[in-house]
């Protein structure tokens, strides 16, 4: 894991706190956005949105699914909506898995009912085991 994985692992935790700070349902936005093209242009070895901040993602993603965010859901704390998108993100540099594969092993209402036994542990080590619990 490089330097820059490791900073965009951070820059999607800022990206989905963004969610959070402006009133967007929790499982609703990370599921349009493990399924959308900002994620795959992320998932990418080299694009230049990865030099992009989380604001720009955060506007790329709201502008590209705006009538679907009607209905709301529940909001995560900031905290729990970072350390997801942190995981999820470096699940992506440590199996090479696409956002949207890796949304279909472990949604997010499933990772959040981990967050508190698994918060603690080392990115690799709740990787290893949402993959197990799928």
């Amino acid at each position: 894991m490089t330097d820059f994985d490791l900073k965009l692992c951070d820059v999607q935790g800022r990206l989905f706190v963004l969610s959070v700070t402006n009133g967007y349902g929790s499982e609703k936005f990370v599921k349009i956005f493990m399924k959308s093209e900002t994620a795959k242009e992320l998932d990418s070895s080299y694009n230049c949105k990865q030099c992009f901040g989380e604001e720009y993602l955060f506007d790329e993603v709201i502008e590209n699914a705006r009538d679907i965010f009607k209905e709301n859901d529940e909001i995560y704390s900031s905290e729990c909506i970072y350390w997801i998108g942190y995981i999820y993100r470096y699940w992506h540099y440590y199996t090479r898995e696409s956002s949207e594969e890796i949304y279909k092993q472990a949604p997010v209402k499933a990772v959040k009912q981990n967050y508190a036994r698994l918060c603690m542990m080392t990115p690799k080590e709740v990787v290893e085991i949402l993959k197990k619990t799928k």
